[in-house]
């Protein structure tokens, strides 16, 4: 489980629209450090997600749409596609090797398993606006 670039990159995009204002790609770009042509297709997801609202043309840009108090952590990462698993058997249908050769649930996966139950919850718990305020 990582917070990949990509979602790196989207906490820093959101941290650059959390004043509420229209902001250019070019303000965003400058202003967080990030490459122009990830800052594109990250706001194209967020879009997707109705986190943004892009907008065209000359006087084109985004703003934040939706209230970071309501979003998690989680939430982004599942928005950018995230493997949170800390394991790939912890992955859904992973087909687990001991348990087809001793019959029994493996005491390592079980642990595992509460492991990330635990993590996803902590992940679900973190509202982004907590992450990115200044305080």
């Amino acid at each position: 489980m990582l917070i990949t670039r990509e979602t790196d990159y989207a906490l820093r995009i959101l941290r650059a629209l959390s004043g509420g204002e229209h902001v250019t790609t070019a303000d965003i770009c400058k202003k967080e450090l990030l490459p122009q042509q990830f800052v594109y297709k990250i706001l194209k997801k967020l879009e997707r997600a109705g986190l943004v609202l892009i907008t065209r043309g000359k006087d084109g840009g985004c703003r934040l749409i939706k209230d970071l108090q309501t979003v998690s952590l989680y939430d982004l990462m599942e928005i950018m596609e995230t493997d949170k698993s800390i394991s790939a058997c912890t992955q859904p249908g992973y087909p687990c090797a001991w348990r087809q050769k001793y019959g029994k649930p493996c005491m390592v996966h079980q642990h595992l398993q509460q492991i990330q139950r635990k993590l996803d919850d902590e992940l679900k718990a973190f509202r982004l606006s907590k992450i990115l305020s200044e305080d």
